[in-house]
């Protein structure tokens, strides 16, 4: 009789935060500590990941899972909680199945606290999503307060050729997003993954475009064109352009759903 073959699992272990939960009156405004251990099985075996971090469900999946469920409401049970995080891990296309222990440790003696196991898609995620907001930069620009992934522009440098004219001058818009991270004393982000914990975190970061934008020739390769693109592509709440006071806005596609605002360089 054939075997079925284990699915591969990640998992989180022995995550401790402290929330105002329980429902005694001796519990309500004291802040109490949850540890949190979640695992999941994943549909797809990690094997087919190419060591690409966005071919993989993320580590970062299952925190915010927990940082999601907290912000969402007070709880009075941790069944309740644990509910709440396996819906939002659930939410994520490559989770199969996800078990959640939630566990009480100021509460008695010992730990108190629960364990649930549900399959893909049983429950409903709050439907908290990243929405970030993105800047098309220009030097000389203010940053906005809050979180933000910075386009940069390109170097303005004379580039080889020969080869392929788009992934080069993709790969110099690397370039300037290190030099322009480096100035800023802010990180760099390559990947989806990246960007949406950056974006859920409300940090603010420079996108390095060739690793996302290589192979989508709609995305273009100028900065303006490139942010309009990462838009549509994150569900951007918010599109800035930095632009001179004559500029006119770049024309952006009607599916853009997202705001468009301009800073004035002076």
């Amino acid at each position: 009789m054939a075997v079925m073959e284990q699915a591969d699992r990640i998992f989180l272990r022995d995550h401790v935060l402290s929330a105002d939960i329980g429902a005694f009156q001796s519990e309500r405004g004291l802040e109490q500590r949850l540890r949190f251990n979640i695992t999941v099985d994943l549909r797809h075996s990690v094997s087919g990941s190419d060591d690409h971090v966005d071919h993989i469900l993320s580590y970062d999946v299952l925190t915010q899972a927990v940082t999601t469920a907290l912000a969402d409401q007070r709880y009075n049970l941790v069944e309740t909680l644990a509910e709440k995080i396996a819906a939002e891990v659930l939410a994520h296309p490559r989770a199969a199945e996800v078990a959640v222990t939630v566990e009480k440790l100021d509460r008695g003696p010992g730990a108190l606290g629960v364990s649930i196991t549900r399959r893909a898609a049983r429950l409903d995620a709050t439907g908290v999503t990243a929405e970030p907001v993105i800047m098309v930069h220009a030097e000389g620009a203010p940053l906005p307060e809050g979180g933000l992934i910075i386009v940069p522009q390109p170097p303005g440098l004379p580039l080889p050729k020969g080869g392929n004219d788009r992934r080069i001058a993709l790969l110099a818009m690397d370039q300037a997003a290190w030099a322009l991270a480096g100035a800023l004393q802010l990180e760099v982000a390559e990947t989806r993954t990246e960007l949406d914990a950056a974006a859920l975190s409300g940090q603010q970061v420079v996108w390095a475009p060739s690793r996302l934008a290589a192979d989508e020739a709609a995305a273009g390769q100028t900065a303006e064109s490139l942010g309009i693109w990462l838009a549509m592509r994150l569900q951007a709440r918010s599109l800035i352009f930095a632009l001179p006071k004559d500029a006119p806005l770049p024309k952006v596609d009607d599916q853009l759903h997202a705001s468009i605002e301009r800073i004035t360089l002076p």
